[in-house]
């Protein structure tokens, strides 16, 4: 199985269990859409035959996942897929956009020295770092992923809140798999590299009001052209 574009949760340096290292894999594979569609039925015994586990670890791992809202549980009738929809992505976008608001000029605010050097070093590495591996067609870059994500949650980073901080994660979470619904058609015609450049201008500045307003509709723009795909929610 091809590896996740999308870095596993941060579980510390204790040593995974069974249930924890399948809980990374399915959720790399339900935030990256190889589980695809949305709703689709995950029955027990295919998942202990797909990823080589006993059925109680998957039972367990499924659990999780619906904890974070990438499984649905359906009463005696297992568990799916979570449903996506215009209107929820729609809820998550504007949700999102209210809390790393609130995270983003705190971080501003805090004048931490350690918060600015880490997310221009995030903003650094991102930059080198190419999104597609081929130069003509969209090819996900796994790299360009994990360095995308880690831009995100340094931006935030400096806020002082780990609840706020988690909160922020768990949205981002949504919000990549609703990105992946579209991404052939986000590339490569979205200058996004400009947008975090003009996103970096305004925090070096101090301008919070600007940031806020670029992040806002960075996070805007993505959700306007997942909800223009006809093809994104299927029928």
């Amino acid at each position: 199985m091809a590896k996740s574009a999308v870095p596993p949760s941060d579980h510390g340096t204790v040593m995974p269990t069974m249930a924890t290292t399948l809980y990374d894999r399915m959720r790399a594979d339900l935030l990256a859409g190889r589980l695809l569609p949305p709703g689709r039925k995950l029955q027990i015994e295919f998942l202990s035959h797909h990823y080589g586990a006993g059925q109680t670890p998957v039972r367990e791992a499924l659990n999780r996942l619906t904890a974070d809202g990438l499984v649905e549980q359906r009463d005696q009738r297992g568990f799916a897929v979570a449903a996506v929809s215009p209107a929820d992505l729609v809820e998550i976008t504007n949700t999102r956009c209210w809390l790393e608001e609130i995270a983003l000029r705190k971080s501003m605010a805090s004048g931490s020295a350690q918060w600015e050097e880490e997310l221009v070093l995030a903003f650094h590495r991102l930059t080198k770092t190419q999104r597609s591996l081929h130069p003509d067609r969209f090819e996900a870059n796994p790299e360009w992923e994990q360095r995308h994500r880690a831009f995100h949650r340094a931006l935030i980073g400096g806020c002082g809140s780990r609840w706020l901080i988690g909160f922020c994660e768990q949205l981002a979470d949504q919000l990549y798999r609703y990105r992946q619904l579209s991404v052939q058609k986000i590339f490569p015609d979205r200058p996004i590299q400009q947008e975090h450049e003009a996103l970096m201008e305004a925090i070096t500045a101090g301008d919070a009001d600007l940031a806020v307003s670029l992040l806002t509709e960075h996070y805007q723009k993505t959700a306007r052209i997942v909800l223009e795909d006809p093809d994104a929610f299927g029928d």
